[in-house]
């Protein structure tokens, strides 16, 4: 990933500098023009030769795992976030609903997050696959407390049915990781007629969240702890375009390209956590919670398992050393969801378990404010459609 921006940003430097050359090849009638030439070629090639010079010394840090302002870096794992952070905490037991929790990096957060004594809530569509990773989690910790209900992220009556069932067992709820992906090769659509990457990805943690947020209000002031809610994102989402992002084009695509509609969901991701932050800082929403987005990091997980071959293996050969490990990958999530650090931070974007600056899209206020008002009104929409059907046939 980084050697691929280092290669576009000298690319783009590369265009501007033949735009500049020709430029001057029709303007040179002068030696004051040669001498200017010559001192803004020197001026543009020192610019590119620092720009290049700050990708490699961050590509270093990143390859050292240096460690950030947090006392963390790329190399941290998740069980040394929770060793330091978590050890100083003197909370009662937490418990935590995660989303995609069946296998990669939202397996790898249950089970540490349970080793911590943190209750863990397991939406899974593949029941199979959740009963195995909570035999997995009490196989190491037989005292864990894991709930495994069901889900279809790309269903809103499915969610609606899940957060039913979660809110009647009466538990208290401070954690809600965001962690779900889906990376659909072809064009799909799902129940709600939506694309399917952008109905899991966004959609349905959009709804997840809201249906959730008031009993993650009355957890919070009952028990003084702050709740917290992470998105998980992705450095992807800065590949977006102001003109491919738009609305009703993401939910039904006229010409669907996979990594676009992936990096659309994920910048979707980073602009809900903003807006939620926005709306809870001006008191639109009195709680006291907080919400994040974070990259993970590039990891070869699961989300990849429709894109098997030789040319994909080839390249996650070639770029084995900017890959992280999947305990790598969960550290800057655990981090977020319990780190003391965290307490009271809210919209902002992490990553390697520190912040980090994200796309000048992903921190536009108006757009991350047209996103939430669009997609409350289609849900809204949607709902009332499903609920007029029940009581036809009823």
């Amino acid at each position: 990933m980084t050697i691929y921006i280092m290669v576009h940003r000298v690319a783009d430097h590369s265009w501007i500098l033949f735009s500049f050359l020709f430029y001057v090849n029709l303007h040179i009638r002068s030696l004051c023009s040669v001498c200017m030439y010559v001192s803004g070629l020197i001026s543009l090639t020192m610019s590119v030769g620092f720009q290049v010079y700050e990708m490699v010394k961050e590509t270093v840090k990143y390859l050292a795992g240096v460690a950030g302002p947090s006392g963390f870096g790329s190399n941290t794992i998740a069980e040394e976030v929770l060793e330091v952070e978590y050890s100083s905490c003197s909370h009662p037991c937490l418990t935590a609903i995660i989303t995609g929790a069946t296998s990669g990096i939202g397996a790898e957060t249950a089970r540490v997050l349970a080793k911590r004594g943190v209750r863990i809530v397991i939406p899974a569509r593949d029941l199979k696959k959740g009963y195995q990773v909570k035999e997995k989690i009490l196989k190491e910790n037989p005292e864990a407390e894991i709930i495994l209900l069901e889900i279809d992220l790309c269903s809103f009556s499915s969610i609606q049915l899940f957060c039913s069932q979660f809110l009647s067992l009466n538990l208290p709820l401070n954690i809600l990781i965001n962690n779900a992906g889906k990376f659909a090769n072809k064009m799909e659509l799902c129940e709600e007629k939506v694309e399917m990457t952008f109905a899991t990805n966004y959609l349905g943690h959009f709804l997840l969240t809201e249906l959730l947020m008031e009993k993650m209000a009355e957890t919070a002031a009952e028990t003084k702890i702050q709740g917290r809610i992470v998105n998980v994102s992705s450095v992807i989402h800065s590949w977006v375009k102001r003109h491919h992002f738009y609305f009703n084009q993401m939910l039904q695509p006229s010409n669907y390209n996979s990594t676009r509609a992936y990096a659309q969901s994920k910048l979707a991701n980073i602009l809900h956590a903003k807006e939620l932050a926005r709306q809870i800082k001006q008191q639109l929403r009195k709680v006291n919670i907080t919400v994040n987005a974070i990259h993970p990091g590039i990891v070869k997980t699961e989300i990849i398992r429709d894109h098997k071959g030789f040319i994909t293996d080839s390249l996650f050969f070639m770029t084995s050393k900017f890959l992280k490990s999947i305990p790598q990958g969960a550290s800057t999530t655990c981090y977020v969801a319990t780190s003391p650090q965290m307490e009271g931070v809210s919209g902002k974007y992490y990553a390697d378990c520190n912040e980090m600056q994200c796309s000048l899209l992903a921190n536009d206020d108006a757009q991350a404010l047209d996103l939430w008002r669009q997609t409350r009104a289609f849900i809204r929409q949607r709902l009332r459609r499903q609920h007029r059907e029940l009581k036809h046939f009823a």
